[in-house]
C-alpha cells in the first residue's frame, strides 16, 4: 500500500521510524459529468484570469487573499523555512484516557506502518505500552501543509492514529439545540425504552450499502439493455407526527414484527395498560389518595412476574447460544485433531518409505 508520508514517532528519546497509510476507503460509486445532449466529459480548465490562457501545472503557485481581493504570494520555500517541529515527527505530548476525546473532534483514520526491520522493536513497545496502560497518546505532526493534532491508539497488533479536529474548530452544540421548551412524560420514556430494546443491538460487520447496491444493478441494467428497475413503494414518508404515543406504540409492534417475534402484549390496548404491560420503569405517580394499596399491590405484582418472564426468557436464548457455540468449538476441536493425526500418519508413512528406498 502507498504511503502518504514517511516520518518517525517521536516518543520521549525513542524514535520509531514509520511510515503512514490510509486507514480506510471509500466505496462510494463516482459519477462523471457529461453533455446532455450528446454525452461529451465536462473537464474544468485552469485558466489565469488576466492573461485568459490555460495555465500548466508547474506555473501555478500559492497565494493568500486578504479581504480587499488582494493576493499575497506564498511559495513552498517561505513555508519550509517556518520552525514546525512536526513536519517530519509525530511528537507524542501526553498520555490520556480514551473517554476523554469527544467524537466530534475524531477526523481521518491512519495506520502507522513500522518503516524496516530496527522499527519493529520500539514500534512493538510503544503498542504494548499503550495495551497496558489503557490510554491513547496525543500528538502533533504536520500533513498536507498544515500542523494537526492526532490520537493514536491500537488496533489489534497495529498502531492507528485519528486525525484529530482542534477544539476551537468544534462548533457549539447550542445551534442545534431546539429552542422550544418540550416536556416528556414518562409514558413516552416507557415507550422509546421499549423500541430501543425490541430494535436491539447489530453486528456492525453486518450492515452494508444498500444504496451503491441498488446503483450498481441499475448500471448493470443500463449496460446490458434490460429495464431498469422500479423503485420501491414508499408508505408515507415524513409528515408530520400528530399522536407520538401512538406512533411510538405502532414502531415497537412493527419492530417485534420485523424480529420474528409477537405482538406486543399491549397491541390494542390504551396507552396506560400498554405501558403498564411493558414493565415501566418509573415509579408510579401517586394521583389521589383514592387508589387502595391492594391495586397498587396488584399493579406492582404483575410487572414483577412480567419482568420475571422477559429475564427466563433472555437467560433462555443466552444458554442456548451458549450451548450452541460450545458444540460448534468441540466440532471444530474434533476436526482439527483428525486433520492432525493424519497428517502424522501420512508423514509417518513417508519416512517408512524413504527409510526402505
Amino acid at each position: 500500500m502507498r504511503s502518504i508520508w514517511n516520518g518517525a514517532v517521536s516518543f520521549g528519546l525513542v524514535s520509531i521510524p514509520i511510515k503512514l497509510v490510509n486507514a480506510t476507503e471509500n466505496h462510494s460509486i463516482s459519477f462523471r459529468q457529461i453533455h446532455n445532449e450528446d454525452g461529451g466529459r465536462i473537464r474544468y480548465r485552469k485558466v489565469c484570469e488576466l492573461e485568459d490562457r490555460e495555465i500548466s501545472a508547474d506555473e501555478i503557485g500559492k497565494g493568500y487573499e486578504e479581504a480587499d481581493g488582494t493576493i499575497i504570494p506564498i511559495t513552498d520555500d517561505d513555508l519550509a523555512s517556518l520552525p514546525i517541529p512536526t513536519a517530519k515527527t509525530i511528537d507524542i505530548v501526553a498520555f490520556i484516557p480514551a473517554e476523554r476525546i469527544d467524537p466530534l473532534q475524531m477526523d481521518t483514520a491512519y495506520y502507522l506502518v513500522a518503516n524496516g526491520v530496527p522499527a519493529a522493536k520500539p514500534y512493538t513497545l510503544l503498542r504494548e505500552a499503550l495495551k497496558r496502560s489503557q490510554k491513547v497518546a496525543i500528538a502533533k505532526f504536520a500533513l498536507r501543509g498544515r500542523e494537526r493534532l492526532g490520537m493514536l491508539r491500537v488496533v489489534e497488533d497495529a498502531i492507528a492514529m485519528h486525525g484529530l479536529l482542534w477544539p476551537d474548530e468544534i462548533r457549539a452544540p447550542e445551534i442545534a439545540a431546539p429552542d422550544a421548551s418540550v416536556t416528556v412524560r414518562d409514558k413516552e420514556l416507557d415507550l422509546a425504552d421499549a423500541l430501543m430494546d425490541t430494535l436491539g443491538e447489530v453486528d456492525l460487520d453486518d450492515l452494508h450499502d444498500d444504496y451503491r447496491e441498488a446503483v450498481e444493478e441499475l448500471i448493470a441494467a443500463k449496460v446490458s439493455g434490460e429495464k431498469v428497475p422500479s423503485p420501491p413503494a414508499v408508505e408515507g414518508a415524513g409528515g408530520k407526527v400528530i399522536d407520538l404515543m401512538s406512533a411510538l406504540e405502532k414502531s415497537v409492534r412493527e419492530a417485534r414484527v420485523a424480529r420474528g417475534e409477537e405482538a406486543s402484549e399491549g397491541e390494542g390496548e390504551g396507552e396506560g395498560e400498554a405501558v403498564s404491560r411493558r414493565g415501566a420503569r418509573a415509579a408510579p405517580k401517586q394521583v389521589s389518595g383514592k387508589k387502595s394499596t391492594s391495586t397498587a399491590g396488584k399493579a406492582a405484582s404483575g410487572r414483577k412476574t412480567a419482568a420475571k418472564k422477559t429475564t427466563a426468557k433472555t437467560t433462555a436464548k443466552s444458554t442456548a447460544k451458549s450451548t450452541a457455540r460450545t458444540a460448534a468449538k468441540k466440532t471444530a476441536a474434533k476436526k482439527t485433531t483428525a486433520k492432525e493425526t493424519a497428517t502424522k500418519k501420512t508423514a509417518a508413512k513417508k519416512t517408512t518409505a524413504r527409510k526402505r528406498a
